[in-house]
Formats: C-alpha cells, sequence, structure tokens
C-alpha cells in the first residue's frame, strides 16, 4: 500500500524545471541596455571628468575682471575655454553651475577643474574684447603708482595670455564617413529579416514569400496537422458533380478496387459552374474527406511583376507535390492563368501569363510523369480557358456545376437554417425554395443570414415566414428606400408603369404571372414587379414574344396615359434589346435572317475586331431587331388600350397603397385565363424584375 502511495505521489510529480520556458535572446535588449546607459551618462556626472558651461561675454568679462581663470585656451579660432580656478568654485557664488552633482549612484563628486566655453564669431574682435579688460586692469591696478617703473611692472604683469590649439575631432570626423554605410547596412539587415521573417511566416510546410523565395509557390498546405473539417455532407444538392469527385476521392483510398480493372486515376478534374454555386465548397469537401496532402491556391497567386516568377512558383509547387505524393493540387479560379494564348492585343510583347500558362501545361502532363498528383481547378469562365489545357490527359474531367433545381434548393436550405432559430410551424423550406429561382447556393445562405438579421432588427425571439420574404426581396432588389421623396406626378408616372407591366403579364398566357407589384424604391429601381416564373428547360419564340411585351409594357402605359414616355423603363429597354439580338443572331428565331447563329460558345471572339457576318447582314439584323421590338411595343399598347379601365383602376390602388398583391389583380381583372395551366406547374418561383431606374440612371442614359 505504502509502494502504491509512493508510486502515486512520483506519478502526480512534476519538475518545476522541465515546464519553464528556454532563456531565448533578443537583440533589442542591446538596444535597450545602451539607450539606458548613455542617459545614466547624460543626466548624471560621475564626478571624474570636466564640467564646462557656455558662457556669454558679460560674465566672462567679470571673470576677467577678477581675475579667477587659470589659462584660457583658443581652440581653431572658434571658441575660447576659460578654466576657472577650483578654490574660486568652490568659494564663489558666481560659479555655482560648475559644481558638480552627486556622482553615479550616490558617490561623492571630485571634479578636477571646470571652465566656460566662449564662443565668439570673430577671433580679432574677441582680440579687442581681451585688451579693453586689460586696459581696465592698467587703469585699475596703476592708481596711486608712483614710479614709471612700478607702471611698467603692472603693465607687463596685466597681460591675457591666449594659447591657440588645433584640434581635431576624430570621432566626429570618422562618424560622418562610416555613418552613411553604417546606415546602408542597417537597412539592409532589416530589410533582410523583414523578408525572412515574411518567408518563415507563410503556410504550406515552409512554401512561402519573401524576396528571396520569390519563385516559391504560395500554395497553402492541408494535411494531417492542418485538418479540413468541411465534408461532403455540409455539401447540399450538386449531386453529379458530387459523385465524380468522390469517385477521385474514394481512388486515393482504394486504388487496388481500380488498378485490378486496368483503370488509372484522373490526372485533373475541371470544376465549371456560375459564381456561388459550390465549386470551392466542393473542393474543400475533397480536402477533408480525402486524407491525403491537399494544396489549395489561386491563379492569381502565380501572377507577379517579375518575369519568370511564375513558371518558377509552377515549378516549386509540382517539386513540393511530387515529394508529398499521393497530393491534391487546387487551383481556384484558374482563368487567371490559364486563358488562351496568343490573344495578348500587344504584340511583340512577353506575356508573362503565357509563360506561367506555358510551364503549367509541361507540368501536368510533359515529358516528366507526376505519378500521384491530382490536379482539381475551378472556373466560371471555362469559354476563355487554352484547349490545351482543357485536353485529355491534363484535365480529363470537365465537372459542371450548374444552379440548384428546386429539390437541390431544398437541401441546401436544410444545411443553412440548420443554425437558425426559426418557426418551424409557419417556415415551408418547400416554399422557400419554389420562391427563389435562379439563386445559387451562395445566394440561398445569404437569404437565410439575412432573415436572421432581419428578425433581430425587429427584437424577435424566432424567424418567421415574412422575414424570410424580406430576406428574398432585400437581396433581389436591394434595400428598400421609404423616406426617399417623390414629388406627386413622378409617382403618378411611377404607379402607371408598373400597372402596365402587371396588366400586360396578366393577360398573356406566357408570360410570368404577379405576385405583387410596389412603387417603393428598392436599390436602384423607382418600383418592381415581384414574378412566378416556370423553371424551364427550353424557352419557345412565343414565350419569349411574351416576356417582351410585359417588359414594354410599362412604357407603353406612359405614353397611353400621358402621351409622353420617361427614363424610366431604361432596364426594359437594355433587357428587351438583348433579348432580340439573342433572338435573330443566336437563336436562330427570325424568317428573315434564318436558321443562323453567330454565337461563338468558345469565348474567343471577344479578342476580335470584326464580326461573323458582312455589313449587309449586321443591317439586316438591326432592322429585324428593331421591327420586333415595335411589335412587341405596339401589341402591349393593343392590350392596355383595351383595359384602360382596368389600368387606370390598379395605378390609383397603387398610389394609394404602395403595394398590391396578385388578389387585388384577381378583383379588378378577373381570374387569369390560363389559370389551369399554372396550377400544373410544380415548380413556380418569386423573382423580381427591376422595371423602373433611379433618377441617377436615367439621367446617364439621356447624357
Amino acid at each position: 500500500m505504502a509502494k502504491n502511495q509512493t508510486n502515486k505521489n512520483k506519478s502526480n510529480f512534476k519538475n518545476p524545471i522541465k515546464g519553464k520556458p528556454k532563456f531565448t535572446f533578443n537583440i533589442y535588449w542591446i538596444y535597450i541596455a545602451v539607450f539606458i546607459f548613455l542617459g545614466i551618462m547624460f543626466f548624471t556626472d560621475n564626478g571624474d571628468t570636466k564640467i564646462n558651461r557656455e558662457i556669454k561675454w558679460e560674465k566672462l568679462q567679470q571673470v576677467l575682471l577678477k581675475k579667477d581663470y587659470s589659462k584660457i585656451i583658443v581652440v581653431n579660432k572658434d571658441f575660447a575655454e576659460v578654466y576657472i580656478k577650483l578654490d574660486a568654485i568652490k568659494k564663489d557664488s558666481l560659479y555655482k553651475d560648475l559644481n558638480p552633482k552627486s556622482g553615479f549612484l550616490g558617490k561623492e563628486a571630485n571634479t578636477k577643474e571646470g571652465f566656460y566655453v566662449y564662443k565668439f564669431g570673430d577671433f580679432q574682435y574677441f582680440r579687442d574684447q581681451i585688451k579693453d579688460v586689460e586696459n581696465q586692469w592698467i587703469a585699475r591696478d596703476t592708481v596711486g603708482a608712483e614710479s614709471d617703473v612700478k607702471k611698467s611692472e603692472i603693465i607687463s604683469s596685466s597681460r591675457i595670455n591666449l594659447t591657440p590649439v588645433t584640434r581635431k575631432n576624430f570621432w566626429g570626423e570618422s562618424l560622418s564617413f562610416i555613418l552613411p554605410f553604417v546606415i546602408l547596412i542597417v537597412i539592409w539587415i532589416v530589410f533582410f529579416r523583414m523578408m525572412r521573417g515574411g518567408s518563415s511566416s507563410s503556410g504550406g510546410g515552409g512554401i512561402g514569400g519573401g524576396i528571396f523565395n520569390v519563385g516559391k509557390s504560395k500554395a497553402k498546405l492541408y494535411d494531417k496537422e492542418n485538418d479540413v473539417k468541411t465534408t461532403f455532407e455540409d455539401v447540399a444538392g450538386l449531386e453529379g458533380a458530387k459523385l465524380e469527385v468522390m469517385e477521385i476521392v474514394d481512388f486515393l483510398k482504394n486504388p487496388k478496387k481500380y488498378t485490378d480493372l486496368g483503370g488509372k486515376i484522373p490526372k485533373g478534374a475541371l470544376l465549371v459552374g456560375p459564381p456561388g454555386t459550390g465549386k470551392t465548397l466542393l473542393a474543400k469537401a475533397v480536402a477533408g474527406e480525402a486524407k491525403v496532402p491537399f494544396f489549395s491556391l489561386s491563379g492569381s497567386d502565380f501572377v507577379e511583376m517579375f518575369v519568370g516568377v511564375g513558371a518558377s512558383r509552377v515549378r516549386d509547387l509540382f517539386k513540393t507535390a511530387k515529394e508529398k505524393a499521393p497530393c491534391i493540387i487546387f487551383i481556384d479560379e484558374i482563368d487567371a492563368i490559364g486563358r488562351a494564348r496568343g490573344k495578348n492585343l500587344a504584340s511583340g510583347s512577353n506575356d508573362e501569363r503565357e509563360n506561367t500558362l506555358n510551364q503549367l501545361l509541361t507540368e501536368m502532363d510533359g515529358f516528366g510523369t507526376n505519378a500521384g498528383v491530382i490536379i482539381l481547378a475551378a472556373t466560371n469562365r471555362a469559354d476563355v480557358l487554352d484547349k490545351a489545357l482543357l485536353r485529355a490527359g491534363r484535365f480529363d474531367r470537365q465537372i459542371h456545376v450548374d444552379l440548384p433545381d428546386l429539390e437541390e434548393r431544398k437541401a441546401i436550405f436544410k444545411v443553412h437554417t440548420k443554425n437558425l432559430k426559426y418557426d418551424k410551424k409557419s417556415v415551408d423550406i418547400e416554399f422557400l425554395a419554389k420562391q427563389t429561382p435562379g439563386f445559387s447556393g451562395a445566394d440561398i445562405a445569404n437569404v437565410c443570414n439575412e432573415s436572421a438579421l432581419i428578425a433581430a432588427r425587429h427584437n424577435k425571439k424566432l424567424i418567421n415566414k415574412q422575414d424570410f420574404l424580406d430576406a428574398v426581396d432585400r437581396i433581389i432588389g436591394g434595400l428598400e428606400k421609404k423616406n426617399k421623396v417623390i414629388a406627386p406626378n413622378e409617382k403618378k408616372t411611377i404607379a402607371y408603369h408598373e400597372a402596365g407591366h402587371a396588366s400586360v403579364s396578366w393577360m398573356l398566357e406566357h408570360a410570368s404571372p404577379l405576385v405583387k407589384v410596389t412603387i417603393v424604391p428598392r436599390g436602384q429601381a423607382l418600383g418592381a414587379a415581384w414574378y412566378l416564373p416556370e423553371e424551364r428547360q427550353i424557352t419557345t419564340k412565343s414565350q419569349l414574344m411574351h416576356e417582351m411585351i410585359s417588359l414594354l409594357g410599362g412604357r407603353a402605359a406612359e405614353d397611353i396615359v400621358f402621351g409622353e414616355v420617361s427614363t424610366g423603363a431604361l432596364n426594359d429597354l437594355e433587357r428587351t434589346t438583348k433579348m432580340a439580338y439573342s433572338m435573330v443572331a443566336y437563336y436562330g428565331l427570325n424568317e428573315k435572317i434564318g436558321n443562323l447563329s453567330y454565337y461563338d460558345s468558345t469565348g474567343q471572339s471577344e479578342y476580335g475586331f470584326t464580326k461573323p457576318f458582312s455589313e449587309k447582314t449586321a443591317e439586316n439584323i438591326d432592322n429585324e431587331i428593331h421591327k420586333m421590338i415595335e411589335e412587341a411595343y405596339q401589341k402591349a399598347k393593343e392590350i392596355l388600350t383595351t383595359n384602360r379601365e382596368k389600368l387606370d383602376k390598379l395605378a390609383m390602388q397603387l398610389v394609394e397603397k404602395e403595394v398590391i398583391f396578385r388578389e387585388d389583380l384577381e378583383l379588378i381583372f378577373g381570374k387569369r385565363p390560363f389559370e389551369n395551366v399554372e396550377e400544373n406547374t410544380n415548380n413556380n418561383s418569386n423573382i423580381e424584375e427591376d422595371t423602373t431606374d433611379s433618377n441617377n440612371t436615367s439621367e446617364k442614359e439621356v447624357n
């Protein structure tokens, strides 16, 4: 029992020395010690040095007349040192400023001598001042002297001897010569230490920056020590993309399963999709699931102002990756270095980006081998990438990450509402998914966050359905500006404009039905309308035409009611023109132009100065666009003229209430004749169409 107790005590015993931190020397301690020593020497006298004070002529004249000096030394004909006798210093209060202070740490002072320093401007003028003092001596001392011999003795003894001395300030001259070199050396050392510090502080297992490591890769390394917590369970939706990426991860974990069949691991996978769809999140999940070294960096990390740095960083990245194989390299926004070569407008110049791309192509699939190194990249501009980069052997797979559909939006909402405190009775996740067509995963995350902020702003304990709807409106249209002052005539114009959109869309079969209309300014829009569009995979010509007609309904209403139009239709005209151009030039939906498409899916035409069609064809395209838009405009005016009374009633309600809903339109227009078709459509959603731009935007359009 005693033995066990002894062992227990030993196990509980802690060595106090072992836990103490090691002593580390810091160079700044030397600087502090030097400053302390200089301060002590400056503010205290040690009693063994000469004490000197600067003096003016009036006081020097008194000293000379009292003959309390022992000698006068003229230094370099610049100043004079007037040494005072020690007895005079101790007895006469005139020289109290030469009395020494207490010595260092209370040591008793033991001054050898003290002197005054008199700085004269001109040596000859100083000689004349001395002669005046000598004459005063002679006049004072010869009083009562009767014999000439006595007077001659007094005159000869009344001379003030000036001892000229030439001094060279060895330390001052040396310092003036050495100091510039010392400053340069100190600056160089500090700069060197800063660069070394920048290199050692960067991540990636020694891969870092610094002036001497400028050619090193900036990739950050994630391994067992820097583990990523994101997994595939955190990625909602993207089922097809997840399947292909998970196969790569599974190959790294269980290679025998594939190699037994003769399969080889893909050398690279390119994630392609619109912004905010989860490409980087998918890469994080790969880093969290793969359990192999994961290098993460951006395409812009290769870009540098120095020639050859980008290519050097590529070489260093792959060299480090080969040492840690098997591993994964993730390059985000690869279009920063992967754009198609030969498109530089400044011909003859050295394009550093092209050199970097050439090195990347060589490393990915060149003469050497990269066994066990998988490249994962992401971009939303795959159309501008170089063809050599996209070929098999470099990026074997192109994984498209599209905007989520209804079911995927439901899954994304479930992920982002997991940590939210919301009213589960009033908030329906499926309803929210229907209200957000065209939203990316990042947009949905923003909706959930905005709903929490809106609920907190109103001091609510739970987030309710209206908070989510307000968040959707906030993200689509911007912040509501209820305090913005609008003149009554402008308010009426805006009301008729929005009523025109609502009326026309209500009467057209393929136009998206209305949810609500508001004339409260929001963001850059003075008014806005929310619709319920179908989620279509293809769109017919009649559907596009009906959408164009509803877009022009606002301007048509202004024309019919007021006899003139305003600049408020800027956004409508822009969208209509682009839609008509696409129908004529891209989709082949015009009879005169025919079944032709001038769309370049490769994206290479954006660097060119020429069009893929002749001047005559360009003129025909312009005429057909104008004809198509004018036809839609006349159709909108025809619908509004037929329903003028209902238009007026709807506009007046808007002026009065500022916000009207679908139920208000049903009371005025009745149920839509296409209601049965809409009821069979399950994927209806809430989207806002900004129909009236702010005054600033309108002024820009006019100018």
